[in-house]
């Protein structure tokens, strides 16, 4: 049976998904602390926030079990990738529907995809390390 070669990501890689992350993520936030929007306006698109990056992690996941053999069923993939859309389109209704300026709902929408992206690709380096370290045991 061949073992299939995990390459460690790069320090440099996981600091910059690490920073593109928080800044996606932080920016993200005080964004909405500073808004003048009413309280649940700031609750709707923090959840949608934060819904939008466990799904995308979700997504993340299951694409790389299906590539590496590992069982994901049909039902959970669908659901991943369904949750993740509709989060998208949560946020582009919302700011589309918003009363605030162009350059905000671009500042919003920027930061989400920035954050969700990150999100991305910090699960992946944390599963490729681990994956690179389990592979040095052998």
């Amino acid at each position: 049976m061949q073992q299939k070669q995990i390459n460690q990501p790069s320090a440099a890689f996981i600091a910059a998904s690490w920073t593109a992350f928080l800044v996606g993520t932080i920016a993200f936030i005080i964004g909405l602390w500073n808004a003048d929007m009413q309280l649940n306006e700031k609750g709707y698109y923090f959840t949608v926030l934060m819904f939008g990056l466990f799904s995308a992690i979700s997504v993340q996941k299951a694409v790389r079990d299906q590539l590496e053999g590992i069982p994901v069923t049909g039902l959970y993939y669908g659901i991943a990738w369904f949750v993740t859309l509709l989060c998208i389109v949560l946020l582009t209704v919302g700011l589309w529907n918003a009363d605030m300026l162009r350059s905000e709902k671009g500042f919003y929408a920027m930061s989400f995809v920035l954050s969700i992206f990150a999100a991305i690709a910090v699960q992946k380096n944390t599963r490729d390390v681990k994956a690179a370290k389990s592979n040095e045991i052998f």
